[in-house]
């Protein structure tokens, strides 16, 4: 059995269709958990009226606020061999579980299995930035290759992803998760070492719509991604024998800058830009990229947002991540 994790929150305009698509998966043994965080339009209603019709559906009360109470709420009550998540306003493609299962059902336990995923606008045109997202994560997911650039973005497609019950369990599942929580939660498994398997197809559907939580909340603005990013790399990526390089003096690196010298991070600041080498900026003097070619083994984040930048090649001194 699947366990499908889904929590709510005033989804009225779309819980229906999304509830739908769900119900007419051609792979049938599954449960529906439906976590309500304290909504207040009829989106309860129609939990209920779902729950009427389907007996593999469950309702519950989120235990606390917010999208990781609710989804700690659902995963305490998760019965099945295989565990997912669902958005209460995004759409299942009709074999999306099957495909999901058939290829974890290959790999066993140690996998996570990802799809191919596509934007949809229901309200307004759909921006670049959402096509361009989605065609990068696909890229990942069809290669296998999410975890080669955790760095950048959360490369784990939410909610387009199925695991064993017993690799949630043996990573924590939701508890004590951070925000935002997808991509503290991609990076658990890539620090699980969990595997990559993957549906090379398009089987779920993101909705963009003006009231989408990624868009009205500060949680998921870029800036909040940065602590995320500095945490796994300071406690899992940099080794004791590396000396840390922050490549970029623009709004991101600055930012980066900032939360490093908050938690006391010895670090060096190099830049390209000539206007800016030998400046003090938070009482450090950046330095050119000459830096580089010093002999002593360095792990150097970039944190350039421009796209016509290339890492360059590495060697036995230099280890590069791109943040972006």
């Amino acid at each position: 059995m699947i366990t499908i994790i889904l929590p709510y929150k005033n989804s009225q305009d779309f819980f229906e269709e999304c509830l739908n698509s769900i119900l007419k998966q051609s792979y049938k043994n599954f449960e529906l958990i439906l976590v309500n965080d304290n909504s207040n339009d009829a989106s309860e209603s129609i939990a209920i009226k779902y729950r009427n019709i389907d007996n593999r559906i469950s309702l519950f009360n989120n235990n606390g606020e917010g999208i990781i109470d609710a989804l700690t709420t659902g995963s305490i009550h998760a019965k099945g061999k295989f565990i997912t998540r669902m958005d209460s306003d995004d759409i299942m493609r009709n074999d999306k579980l099957k495909l999901m299962k058939e290829t974890l059902s290959e790999k066993g336990p140690g996998y996570v299995c990802v799809g191919g995923v596509s934007y949809f606008a229901s309200d307004k045109k759909l921006e670049n930035g959402y096509i361009r997202y989605s065609r990068w994560i696909n890229q990942l997911t069809y290669s296998g290759k999410n975890f080669e650039e955790i760095f950048k973005e959360c490369t784990i497609p939410s909610p387009c992803w199925m695991i064993h019950h017993s690799d949630f369990i043996k990573i924590n599942g939701y508890s004590k998760l951070d925000y935002p929580e997808d991509y503290d939660f991609a990076f658990r498994l890539w620090l699980n070492k969990i595997k990559i398997c993957s549906v090379k197809q398009k089987i779920h559907y993101w909705r963009d719509h003006l009231n989408r939580t990624s868009r009205k909340s500060s949680t998921y603005k870029f800036e909040n991604f940065i602590p995320l990013k500095i945490k796994y790399l300071l406690n899992s990526e940099v080794k004791k024998n590396e000396n840390l390089v922050i490549w970029g003096a623009g709004k991101k690196g600055k930012k980066i800058v900032q939360l490093l010298i908050k938690k006391n991070t010895s670090f060096s600041w190099i830049t390209e830009n000539e206007n800016k080498i030998d400046k003090n900026i938070y009482g450090i003097y950046i330095k050119g990229i000459e830096l580089l070619n010093e002999k002593y083994k360095k792990i150097v984040v970039c944190c350039i947002s421009d796209t016509s930048f290339k890492i360059p090649i590495n060697n036995k001194m230099n280890r590069f991540i791109s943040f972006y």
